[in-house]
C-alpha cells in the first residue's frame, strides 16, 4: 500500500507560497508566487537552457550528459522549493518528455532532485496552460483571440475568447527540432530558410482552414523564441512594439547574411539563443504566412504562469477538472443517479478505509470521486467488457486539466472496478501510485457491488477494517441473509479479489 501517510485537514490549507515548473525542450523555467487575497503575485523566476530536445538521438533515447544537466538544473530548483507543502509545487514535462523511450527512468531522478513531483501533460492541455498564462498577464483583444507559443520541440496554437480556449492544437514542430533539421551544422542560407519555412507551413496546413474560419481580432505570441524575435526586431528598429510580418521579413534577410549562427550579431539575442534561432524565425514565419497574421504582439506570460493559474482555480475550487468529467460524463450519456449512488458509498468507504490503506484525502479523494462518475462511460460502446472500453476511452481522450499520469490512473481505476482484477500495471505510474490504483479500484468495485440493484434504497451503516492485503465488510445483524444476492455477488467478489492476492471477508 501507499508508504506516504495521509494528510491532516490543517496541512491541506490553502499555501501561500505556490510554484510552478516547466521542463521544455530547451529551457527549464520557474516561477514562485504567493497568494494574497485570492491573487497571484510573483516574487521569483529561475531560467536555465538545458536543450532537452538536443539530447534525444534517432531512437528517441536521451543521452546520459543532457540528462545529468537537467537533474542538476532541477537541484537547483529544489533548493528554491524543496520546503514547500505537498501540492503547493505543479511540475511538468512537454515534448521531448513525451517523445523520450524511458522517460519513467529519468522521471524518478528528476522527481529526486526537484523534490516534488512532475506530470507529462499532452500536447492540448500544454496549449490550454498556455492560453491561461497569456489570457491572464497580457491585454487580450475583445472577441477571439490567436496565441502562439514555438517551443523546443513543439508549437502550440490556440483560439480563445477573454479565459476560455476555444479551439486548441499542437504542431509537431519546435525551434530545436526545425534547427537541428535545417541548420545542424550552423549554416544559413537562402535555400535552406525557404525550405524551413515550407516545412512549417505544411505542419500547419492541415488546420489553417480551421483557424481561418473560426477567426480572430489580434494575435500573441509567448515563450523565449517569440520574445527572442520581438526583441531583435525591435531592437533593430524593423518594428515599433511587437513583430510584424515585414519585420520578420528583414529578420530572415539578416540571418541568411550572417550565413552562420555563430556570426549572428543581433541585438536583443542572447549568445545561448543563437543556435535554435533560425528554426524558430521559420517556424513563426509559416505560421504567419500560412495564417494570414500581419502582427502579433509579445506575452509576459506563458505555460509556467499558465500553471499558477490553473493551480489557483483549484485552490478557490474552481477545478477545470471537474468541467472535464461532467463533460465527459454528458458526452456518453451516464446514468447520472446511478453514479451519484456509487460515489456517495465509495466515499464512506475511503473515509474508513483511507488512514490504514494511507490514501490522501485529497489527490486520492478526486481520483475515486471521478472513477465513480466515469465507471460507466463504456457502455456507450457495448455492454461485454465495458470496462475495458471505459479506460480505453479515459485514457486516449483530451482531457482538460488532466495530466498523463492522473488520466492514466484515472483509467485503470475504471478498467479495475468489475470482473478479473488486471494483473497489468499502467505505463508511467511509480509503484505508490500502483498500490493507490489498486486500493481505490477496490473500493470502487465494493461501491458498485452494493448498487447492483440500482435503487435509491439508503445502504445500512457498514463498517469497514482494512489489513495490508485484506479487507471485512460487517453489516447490521441479519442484513445480508434478507440480501442474499448481494451476499452472493460478495462470495464472488471474494474468489476475484483472492485472484489478485486480497482477501475479502464479510459478515
Amino acid at each position: 500500500m501507499p508508504s506516504e501517510p495521509p494528510v491532516s485537514g490543517d496541512e491541506q490549507q490553502e499555501p501561500r507560497t505556490v510554484a510552478a515548473v516547466d521542463l521544455g525542450s530547451n529551457s527549464f523555467h520557474m516561477v514562485v508566487a504567493q497568494v494574497v487575497d485570492g491573487q497571484l503575485n510573483i516574487i521569483d523566476r529561475l531560467r536555465e537552457m538545458v536543450r532537452l530536445a538536443a539530447g534525444l538521438n534517432a531512437r528517441n533515447e536521451l543521452s546520459p550528459e543532457v540528462a545529468q544537466r537537467a537533474f542538476d538544473c532541477l537541484r537547483r530548483f529544489g533548493q528554491r522549493v524543496r520546503d514547500l507543502p505537498r501540492g503547493a509545487v505543479r511540475a511538468v514535462g512537454t515534448n521531448t518528455l513525451r517523445k523520450a523511450r524511458h522517460s519513467d527512468d529519468f522521471l524518478t531522478q528528476a522527481e529526486s532532485a526537484l523534490g516534488h513531483p512532475i506530470d507529462i501533460i499532452a500536447g492540448r492541455e500544454e496549449a490550454r496552460l498556455i492560453y491561461l498564462g497569456v489570457s491572464h498577464t497580457s491585454a487580450v483583444p475583445e472577441g477571439r483571440c490567436l496565441v502562439a507559443d514555438i517551443g523546443g520541440g513543439s508549437t502550440e496554437v490556440i483560439i480563445g475568447e477573454h479565459f476560455d480556449p476555444q479551439y486548441m492544437e499542437s504542431l509537431y514542430m519546435g525551434c530545436v527540432s526545425m534547427s537541428q533539421s535545417h541548420f545542424g551544422d550552423g549554416v544559413i542560407d537562402k535555400k535552406r530558410m525557404r525550405k524551413a519555412e515550407i516545412a512549417a507551413r505544411l505542419e500547419v496546413q492541415p488546420v489553417e482552414r480551421s483557424f481561418r474560419q473560426l477567426g480572430w481580432k489580434g494575435a500573441i505570441g509567448a515563450s523565449g523564441t517569440i520574445k527572442a524575435i520581438g526583441n531583435v526586431v525591435n531592437a533593430a528598429g524593423w518594428c515599433n512594439g511587437g513583430i510584424t510580418l515585414e519585420s520578420l521579413c528583414k529578420l530572415r534577410d539578416a540571418l541568411v547574411e550572417a550565413g552562420h549562427v555563430d556570426r549572428l550579431q543581433l541585438a536583443g539575442l542572447s549568445p545561448e539563443r543563437a543556435p535554435v534561432f533560425p528554426g524558430g524565425v521559420a517556424i513563426l514565419l509559416g505560421l504567419f504566412e500560412e495564417l494570414g497574421i500581419n502582427a502579433m504582439q509579445v506575452s509576459d506570460g506563458a505555460l509556467r504562469e499558465g500553471l499558477l493559474y490553473d493551480m489557483l482555480g483549484r485552490l478557490q475550487h474552481e477545478d477545470v477538472r471537474e468541467r472535464t468529467i461532467n463533460v465527459m460524463r454528458e458526452r456518453y450519456s451516464v446514468d447520472r443517479l446511478q453514479a451519484a449512488r456509487v460515489e456517495l458509498t465509495a466515499m464512506e468507504l475511503l473515509r474508513q478505509a483511507g488512514e490504514p490503506w494511507c490514501l490522501d484525502q485529497d489527490e486520492h479523494a478526486n481520483l475515486l470521486r471521478w472513477a465513480a462518475d466515469l465507471h460507466e462511460i463504456g457502455l456507450a460502446v457495448t455492454h461485454s467488457g465495458y470496462q475495458k472500453h471505459g479506460a480505453y476511452l479515459i485514457e486516449n481522450s483530451d482531457m482538460p486539466g488532466f495530466s498523463r499520469r492522473e488520466q492514466s490512473m484515472l483509467a485503470m481505476i475504471v478498467r479495475a472496478h468489475r470482473r478479473k482484477f488486471p494483473s497489468n500495471s499502467a505505463k508511467g505510474l511509480h509503484s505508490s501510485d500502483e498500490e493507490a490504483v489498486r486500493c481505490l479500484a477496490v473500493l470502487l468495485r465494493m461501491a458498485v457491488l452494493l448498487h447492483r440493484s440500482r435503487l435509491d434504497d439508503p445502504l445500512p451503516p457498514f463498517l469497514l477494517n482494512t489489513g495490508k492485503k485484506s479487507l471485512h465488510l460487517e453489516f447490521p445483524d441479519n442484513w445480508l441473509r434478507h440480501h442474499p444476492l448481494t451476499k452472493a455477488d460478495l462470495a464472488k467478489e471474494a474468489d476475484l479479489l483472492a485472484a489478485a492476492k486480497l482477501q475479502l471477508s464479510f459478515a
